[in-house]
């Protein structure tokens, strides 16, 4: 009752914006069909919520009622919302969710990703005027996370409910035209009875044209999100129109640090929203493998440099100044510090294999820590210095592994159908976080950019991995520790064409 008298409150505060058909990232709103009762939607910015209100008879048979917000686009494209009712139900078969449409007629056809009253999930369509409507019913019921895409004349639902993985389903052949209209959609399936549906999260991603690799270039544009871990609220607090990489946040909690594709790094102030470079020296050519101290003093990062055989570790002055080299020779891609700062960890090929190294965090002799045949990767110290975390694809697929300092006692961690990178401990040590790529999209041993990825987040102690974030992204987004020092928000990017 709270959260529904909280979010009536923000609506009658945005009231005065009625007039104005553009509802957030939407063109217009309007309802569709004849004589439909009017509906209304809102946007409210502070939460980034759509609320969306609609009567209608149905979405369904030869015809539709409803009221949707929508734009007009053209191409391939990537819908994502978390989608729940306001309120309870009244039918069975209210419905709430994603819709993609060839025109604004009642009898359009159309494909749509939606949520009922009673809990069916279903991707359902039209394939041409006033046809009647299909549905392939999902085993899943009460989703509330619900993705649509469009691939030419294909469309993918995938649907879950939060924390959990996606169901997914496909329907091939529906042409709607060069140009459609995309949008969310409430409906009541009763005229007399106005329903409300609450969207957030909503996101609408252009994808890359292609299918990306392990040497795809990264030119698409970048979101820089923060993510609520108790709740799973995302912000998008910073976008360019080209790739920027790896959030990490420093010990205010007021600034983070991320490279761009040029390999600049930049200092962003989250209050201004204004980036600013940082003085690196000569080493211009920093990847997406850079990270800060645990006492915020130092930012250790790789610099790319072909003559000494790629990625090479540095370190420099949190803000800024002259770097001093570490590694000899590379490639070197830097992942953790010790809580001490005595010691750097990274992945390293010295033998023909890529394996877990860690160095004075001053420079001297390197100490190889795994020896697997097969890639380890993405090494980290938690809090309290007991372990070294890091992903390796020895058992098969790619997953979370950890050992001590000196390299003994390595166990496996994660063991399950997706291929895990980048484990991120929380900085009161209670709390594991990680991206996980698709094995339908994804071999093991490489995390290209540009694909449908998850956040998952596990107890320390260990226990199932829960779903808190769901996005269009992989390399750089979240390659090295990008926890917020209260604990309570994880940082990166997702991606999409501007």
């Amino acid at each position: 009752m709270k959260k529904c008298l909280a979010i009536l409150i923000m609506i009658a505060s945005h009231s005065a914006n009625a007039q104005d058909k553009t509802v957030g990232i939407f063109g217009s709103h309007s309802d569709v069909g004849t004589n439909v009762k009017p509906g209304s939607a809102t946007y409210i910015p502070e939460t980034g919520q759509y609320v969306i209100s609609g009567a209608g008879y149905n979405v369904w048979n030869d015809h539709d009622e409803f009221q949707f917000v929508w734009k007009k686009m053209k191409g391939d494209f990537i819908l994502y919302a978390r989608a729940e009712f306001l309120g309870n139900w009244v039918g069975y078969h209210r419905k709430v969710g994603w819709m993609i449409r060839k025109s604004l007629d009642g009898n359009s056809p159309h494909v749509n990703a939606v949520e009922h009253g009673d809990g069916l999930t279903s991707l359902q369509f039209r394939r041409t005027a006033g046809a009647q409507t299909e549905e392939i019913k999902f085993k899943l019921t009460k989703a509330n996370i619900l993705e649509l895409e469009k691939k030419g004349n294909q469309y993918i639902m995938r649907a879950a409910i939060y924390g959990e993985p996606f169901s997914t389903d496909t329907i091939t052949g529906i042409d709607l035209g060069d140009e459609v209209y995309v949008g969310l959609f409430v409906g009541s399936h009763n005229p007399d009875v106005m329903e409300t549906g609450i969207f957030s999260n909503v996101r609408i991603t252009v994808p890359f044209n292609g299918e990306a690799n392990g040497n795809t270039e990264m030119t698409l544009g970048s979101n820089l999100e923060l993510l609520e871990v108790a709740s799973g609220k995302r912000d998008i607090v910073y976008s360019v129109p080209y790739s920027i990489q790896a959030p990490n946040w420093k010990a205010d909690g007021k600034n983070m640090i991320f490279n761009d594709y040029k390999g600049i790094m930049y200092n962003l102030d989250l209050d201004s929203k204004v980036p600013t470079a940082i003085n690196t020296g000569t080493i211009t050519h920093n990847n997406n493998d850079h990270v800060i101290s645990f006492d915020g003093k130092m930012l250790g990062l790789s610099n790319f440099e072909r003559s000494l055989g790629g990625s090479i570790i540095y370190t420099v002055p949190i803000e800024g100044g002259t770097p001093k080299q570490i590694t000899p020779r590379g490639p070197s891609y830097l992942h953790g510090w010790s809580t001490d700062g005595n010691f750097l960890v990274f992945c390293g090929d010295r033998n023909g294999d890529f394996d877990v190294y860690k160095i004075p965090s001053s420079g001297g002799k390197e100490l190889r820590l795994t020896n697997s045949k097969g890639l380890d990767d993405g090494p980290e110290y938690s809090p309290d210095g007991k372990y070294i975390y890091f992903n390796s694809v020895r058992s098969g697929s790619m997953q979370i592994w950890r050992m001590k300092p000196d390299g003994s006692d390595q166990e496996q961690v994660t063991n399950d159908e997706f291929n895990n990178w980048f484990a991120h401990i929380s900085p009161d040590g209670k709390w594991i976080c990680f991206i996980s790529f698709l094995k339908e999209e994804v071999k093991p041993d490489i995390h290209p950019p540009y694909k449908h990825v998850y956040i998952r987040l596990m107890p320390f102690s260990g226990g199932p991995p829960k779903v808190i974030a769901y996005f269009y992204g992989g390399q750089g987004s979240m390659n090295t520790p990008s926890w917020s020092p209260d604990g309570k928000r994880i940082a990166f990017i997702s991606n999409t064409v501007d």
